[in-house]
């Protein structure tokens, strides 16, 4: 008896070809994946924000190296991102560290906003970190002093000239934002008295600086994005660590004491040349963490 196979129609041919043709592709960029290797990757979010703000970014990353663990820690959600910058490391590095002891060959962090001063709290204080790319995407990391829409909705009653009153007080040290307000016309007060920058910047006496600076220096890559027209961070330089003077006139990171001093290691990173600086102009803050041109430019090379 001959045995026969059912003939398949032309048609069908073409679409198990077709599908074929999406398969390979796609199946040959996983198995290359696994042979490259990409280094997990850990989202930390800014003020305000929440872990479901940032699937556009963790899609750019799962496009351009698939198989990519990302974990976009869900801590500190909207209000509650206003506690205490100290009391946030605390619990990102709680959440982050199991992630990084699973990872033999390091890790990658992208925080955003307020999130790179966390992650900068992390990396200090971490003795054991395996963090390879920090990215910092818009973040204030001289701190932060401007008449944003943030500060209205705040702080009503206050404007940048004003909040110094609130932000550099032990009240107002239970606040976020006001732990890296850096008011250039009260230099003293804010040295004094922030509990958080001042002390990550070794601007203020910290017993802790040369581990710290030690910890930070493990990185393999500092990668600082922002960009002129950010709108939220002001100086927009900030974000690349230039602030400004008591004349109001923006300080470029070259030119800042605390790269001059080398106090955390910039100026280190700087000749090692693992230093990198990403300006992108037309991008408003929130968008940043969404806008796939930015991710191209300033992070899809370091995360591999």
């Amino acid at each position: 008896m001959k045995d026969s196979l059912p003939a398949l129609s032309s048609r069908r041919v073409r679409r198990i070809s077709g599908a074929a043709g999406l398969l390979y592709p796609l199946l040959g960029a996983y198995l290359w994946a696994a042979a490259v290797g990409y280094k997990p990757v850990i989202i930390v979010h800014g003020l305000f924000d929440s872990s479901g703000d940032f699937k556009d970014l963790k899609r750019f990353i799962n496009e351009s190296h698939p198989g990519t663990n990302v974990s976009v820690i869900d801590l500190f959600d909207r209000s509650a991102s206003l506690q205490p910058m100290w009391k946030q490391v605390e619990g990102f590095k709680e959440a982050i560290h199991p992630i990084m002891q699973n990872a033999e060959d390091g890790v990658h962090f992208i925080c955003y906003s307020q999130g790179g001063l966390i992650c900068r709290g992390i990396l200090s204080t971490l003795n054991d970190h395996n963090v390879q790319s920090f990215i910092s995407l818009s973040s204030p990391q001289a701190g932060q002093y401007g008449d944003t829409d943030y500060l209205k909705y705040l702080f009503p009653q206050f404007v940048k000239s004003n909040l110094f009153h609130l932000c550099y007080t032990l009240v107002g040290q239970r606040i976020s934002i006001c732990n890296y307000w850096n008011d250039p016309h009260h230099r003293d007060m804010y040295v004094d008295s922030s509990d958080y920058l001042a002390l990550l910047n070794s601007e203020r006496s910290n017993p802790n600086s040369t581990e710290w600076k030690k910890n930070f220096l493990k990185i393999k890559k500092l990668v600082l994005v922002g960009g002129p027209d950010d709108g939220v961070i002001t100086p927009w330089q900030s974000s690349q660590f230039g602030f400004f003077d008591d004349n109001d006139t923006v300080v470029e990171m070259q030119h800042q004491d605390i790269y001059l001093r080398d106090v955390f290691g910039l100026k280190t990173l700087g000749a090692r040349g693992d230093l990198i600086i990403c300006s992108v102009p037309g991008v408003e803050h929130v968008y940043w963490h969404s806008n796939e041109t930015v991710f191209h430019l300033c992070m899809e090379k370091w995360l591999v």
